[in-house]
């Protein structure tokens, strides 16, 4: 059994235990055996016959179930995965999930940061950039032991909502900013159609003897703005402010496949300093 002094929380706990880890496979399972450890015959099984990289217990796939769990967690749990799911390019259905086995070998490629819970998705986006084969099994989550466990907090509910945003994030952050930019680029289109079309109504009332077509066309302009002034600065506003974010989010996307690449060039290193390292010893 390994101590640490000082509590360095779950992604503290498992960064030691994966180092210290010495077989081929490391599986984590949670204390209280609210996934029996009758799950570990089957995520064994299941990295054996897929050579996967990792296998995930999931309550939430086809198959899995839950028992005695606080509805309030269940509903923020599922909330936060289907936020995951939405934003990640690897489609699978529990990212928050700790009971899980790995490859050692995959283990070892990993530069992992977090000292909290979002060290379950970090492991997730990182083994997605580096085209890591991720599987999952229906689990059964059951509380039926914990019946006197209190309730969750407001604050540790927005808390874990804020980490599940957070973590989601982090897969493809350029879909946040494109997405609003997307969303205030034809709001702004709608609003700009819209006065277009009121003002090709407004045209023919315009006196033939203000002049020319061009002349006209900016009297009736000019009365759809005195009658409508906000849409144009709301119809403007929001033009601007989607090109804003529409180009954070090609900066974002861009910067992400820099970091994807730089990740995986230091991982290779980091693989190989390991290889020399176990072959001099």
């Amino acid at each position: 059994v390994i101590h640490h002094l000082v509590n360095r929380n779950l992604g503290g706990a498992l960064q030691t235990g994966f180092q210290a880890a010495e077989g081929d496979y490391v599986i984590v399972l949670d204390i209280d055996l609210s996934y029996s450890v009758g799950h570990i015959e089957k995520l064994l099984s299941k990295i054996q016959e897929t050579e996967a990289d990792m296998v995930i217990a999931s309550p939430y796939m086809k198959g899995g179930k839950n028992t005695a769990v606080p509805r309030l967690r269940l509903v923020l749990s599922k909330v936060v995965n289907r936020m995951m799911r939405l934003m990640s390019p690897t489609k699978i259905h529990t990212y928050t999930s700790m009971v899980r086995i790995y490859k050692k070998s995959f283990l070892q490629k990993l530069n992992l940061k977090s000292i909290t819970y979002s060290i379950n998705p970090e492991i997730i986006f990182k083994g997605t950039i580096l085209r890591a084969r991720i599987e999952e099994i229906p689990a059964h989550l059951d509380w039926s032991n914990q019946e006197n466990v209190g309730r969750t907090s407001s604050i540790r509910i927005f808390n874990g909502i804020l980490a599940g945003l957070m973590s989601g994030f982090i897969f493809r952050p350029y879909m946040f900013f494109m997405g609003i930019g997307l969303a205030l680029f034809l709001l702004s289109f709608y609003i700009i159609f819209w006065i277009f079309l009121h003002t090709f109504s407004v045209l023919p009332e315009i006196p033939l003897i203000a002049g020319n077509f061009e002349d006209r066309f900016g009297l009736a302009v000019a009365q759809v703005f005195s009658d409508r002034p906000y849409s144009f600065m709301v119809g403007g506003l929001c033009l601007i402010i989607s090109f804003q974010f529409l180009g954070i989010g090609f900066l974002s996307l861009q910067s992400k496949r820099y970091f994807d690449e730089l990740f995986h060039i230091s991982t290779t290193n980091l693989e190989q300093q390991f290889k020399n390292k176990t072959e001099g010893s």
